[in-house]
């Protein structure tokens, strides 16, 4: 997989705004479109959502198609609430789940190397982590303009684990949080969507300390008690 994603970083350095994909390391799952012999081997997936003409897509994802030797391909114009749902068997009610999330600037050498590494270290057929693509009309907003954080990030890590039930799901759950630590250099903030039990400090970095601060005050002003709290919550005072 590192072969594709420096390909990757390369190709979407460039992307216009219509472009927008998820890179997913995972086992291959036994799907029709998967043939058999790679069920359960490493792979890796490049999620492609190309908002616009689908003439211009298909011309800019070409270079993509034609990379490497692809064992599936399963771009086609559909409509965009299916695009939306697509992943929503991955979070089968029931299985157990736990993820850690950074921002990186960028997909250097050395997080290439890491992500490679790690990826190959995935034990359960449900474990998945995608790195979301950032940039585009989100950069163009100047940080301070608006609560959400995060503009300056290239790519933002969801390392998540998934297993059918407690078996196994202790060694997921440090491998995320091993793979997550790997990353810390590189560290450039959190999307607070992505933020588990993490403690109200990594709330308070996921905003920053002059944003949380003007977030308490607003709270203060509308929500004094704290009746919204169930969420990565800012508390009053």
């Amino acid at each position: 997989s590192g072969d594709v994603l420096r390909f990757y970083r390369d190709w979407v350095a460039d992307a216009p705004d219509e472009l927008m994909t998820i890179v997913i390391h995972r086992k291959a799952p036994p799907l029709p479109f998967v043939p058999a012999e790679l069920h359960g081997k490493p792979v890796v997936m490049v999620i492609c959502c190309w908002v616009g003409e689908v003439e211009a897509g298909e011309r800019f994802i070409r270079p993509l198609r034609e990379f490497g030797s692809p064992v599936a391909d399963v771009c086609f114009p559909k409509p965009y609430l299916t695009h939306q749902a697509m992943f929503d068997p991955s979070f089968a009610p029931g299985r157990w789940y736990y993820f850690k999330s950074c921002d990186v600037a960028e997909l250097s050498d050395e997080i290439i190397e890491i992500t490679v590494e790690r990826s190959l270290q995935i034990e359960s057929p449900l474990t998945a982590f995608p790195i979301w693509q950032m940039g585009g009309a989100v950069a163009r907003v100047r940080d301070d303009e608006t609560a959400f954080n995060g503009r300056t990030a290239g790519f933002t890590y969801n390392i998540g684990a998934c297993t059918e039930s407690a078996e196994g799901f202790e060694a997921e759950r440090e491998w995320v949080r091993g793979f997550w630590s790997a990353l810390e250099p590189w560290h450039e903030g959190v999307y607070v969507n992505f933020l588990g039990d993490e403690g109200a400090e990594r709330i308070r970095q996921a905003y920053g300390p002059g944003k949380y601060e003007r977030l308490q005050a607003l709270k203060r002003k509308v929500d004094p008690d704290n009746f919204f709290r169930l969420n990565q919550n800012i508390p009053p005072s």
